[in-house]
């Protein structure tokens, strides 16, 4: 069982172009129609919570827990230090996780490594699953990780690979619509407890930059791993 798995995990495979556009367009239609996007959603939260999670345990603090709510809201409790880099680099993680972490992905398709990719997430949904510390969130997580370890394992391959760039999509393409509700949603009172408020209240700059930040940081992840994908398909249509 293990060289099978480590078989699978070593396997490069060639997608077809219309493999990554397909999965494309099944990631605009979640993100376009708003109960889809409700689902799916959950998604960039748990990167977004995960982002938070290792930047914290990375400088050192003590990670209490994450909570993910019904309404796709999360939340990531740490403790340790009160010094204000630490704890803006970990605030400043969650909105540019779910990008970052699509970037890679990106990557990883294009070198050909989509089954490899499935494993990686299902290891980091595991991960996530032991620092769940609410019933709903740990139900989620549990769907989440046995859904993805599935498919890794038992799917189709043209499945897999669907998935795999399906993933990456919502990934990179998630992240920027949540920093499009995040920028809306501080306009009124329900959205002053944002991380770029966070931000604000331990760095010289107001919230506003650091959602311009945010933008930057996270269009610049989905034109780079747009380019991964499809940028050869792109190009041949550019130069045709």
């Amino acid at each position: 069982m293990i060289d099978s798995w480590w078989g699978d995990v070593t396997t490069q495979v060639d997608a077809s172009a219309s493999t990554a556009l397909w999965s494309l367009a099944a990631v605009m239609v979640c993100l376009l129609i708003p109960q889809l996007w409700h689902v799916v959603r959950h998604v960039v939260t748990i990167a977004h919570e995960a982002g938070h999670a290792g930047v914290a345990a990375l400088l050192g603090r003590e990670v209490r827990g994450i909570r993910l709510h019904s309404d796709t809201s999360g939340l990531t409790t740490h403790s340790g230090s009160t010094k204000r880099f630490p704890l803006a680099l970990t605030a400043f993680a969650g909105y540019p996780a779910p990008a970052v972490l699509g970037l890679g992905a990106a990557a990883l398709l294009s070198a050909g490594y989509a089954f490899a990719l499935l494993w990686i997430v299902v290891i980091v949904l595991l991960v996530v699953l032991f620092q769940i510390r609410n019933v709903y969130g740990f139900l989620v997580m549990v769907l989440a990780a046995g859904g993805m370890g599935w498919l890794a394992w038992a799917a189709p391959d043209p499945w897999r690979i669907g998935v795999a760039y399906a993933v990456a999509w919502l990934l990179l393409l998630g992240a920027v619509r949540a920093v499009f509700e995040l920028q809306g949603s501080r306009r009124s009172a329900a959205g002053r407890g944002s991380d770029a408020d966070a931000l604000a209240r331990v760095t010289p700059f107001p919230g506003a930059i650091w959602v311009g930040v945010f933008w930057l940081v996270t269009l610049a992840c989905a034109a780079g791993g747009a380019w991964l994908m499809v940028g050869e398909v792109i190009g041949d249509a550019v130069g045709g």
